[in-house]
């Protein structure tokens, strides 16, 4: 169980170490903000859950206790990369691109962003 439970836990440190310089490479090296955005959004979240996994393995088998931090961080960073990545793309939108250059949406709405209440451009509910 020991020799089985040692190689999970360096399986899931070596995937999180791919994941989290994948991340890392692609933040430094892709060209825009909207591409950049995904590089430590998706990557480096799972390069940290692979770490947290292996905790949690370890903490299992050798210290044989159940540790609930790890829980409590991967249910933090689920939480939170997704809601800082639409707000930086958010923000990257109001400053560098205009509305004219995004591509029609295909439905009664346009861009969020972009279009205020009440200024004839959407609709407005009423109910």
């Amino acid at each position: 169980m020991s020799l089985i439970a040692e190689i999970v836990i360096s399986f899931m440190l070596i995937v999180g170490g791919i994941f989290g310089l994948l991340g890392s490479w692609g933040l430094v090296k892709l060209n825009d903000t909207m591409r950049r955005l995904h590089a430590p959004t998706k990557a480096t979240t799972l390069g940290v859950g692979g770490v947290l996994i292996a905790s949690m393995v370890y903490f299992a088998v050798f210290m044989e206790r159940v540790s609930f931090h790890e829980l409590l961080i991967t249910a933090f960073l689920l939480i939170t990369a997704p809601i800082t990545a639409n707000f930086v793309a958010k923000a990257h939108m109001h400053r560098d691109v205009k509305e004219r250059d995004l591509p029609p949406t295909g439905g009664d709405y346009g861009w969020a962003g972009y279009d205020e209440v009440g200024d004839g451009k959407q609709p407005i509910d009423t109910k």
